[in-house]
């Protein structure tokens, strides 16, 4: 059976692509960060947000049309998959980065000053 392909499916697929990219995204910055991060920032563990972030990417995985057909997965449970992702990108990773250990880069008027 064929499909035809409308500019909703299109803006589906783009939108559907872009959620997915965040949610890796925010997978990929929760799993980063040392463990020690989260405990000192007070924002829960490491492998719960590898959890979150993880089952937002499944998610945001399975969310994709399959063709031009529409998985019948998608919907709410796919706005809260990027909600969770971006919870995590606006909320924990800024509390959570000054912790990782990464130093600045050295250079520069060490003396400060005027």
């Amino acid at each position: 059976m064929l499909y035809a392909v409308t500019a909703q499916t299109l803006v589906y697929l783009a939108l559907a692509l872009a959620a997915f990219i965040v949610q890796v995204w925010a997978l990929v910055q929760a799993l980063i960060a040392p463990a020690t991060a989260y405990v000192a920032a007070g924002k829960r563990t490491k492998g719960f947000w590898v959890g979150v972030t993880g089952a937002a990417a499944a998610v945001g995985f399975l969310s994709f049309p399959a063709g031009s057909q529409m998985l019948g997965f998608g919907g709410i449970l796919s706005v809260a998959a990027l909600v969770a992702a971006l919870v995590f990108l606006v909320d924990v990773r800024p509390a959570v980065k000054p912790y990782s250990g990464r130093r600045p880069p050295q250079g520069g008027n060490q003396r400060g000053g005027w």
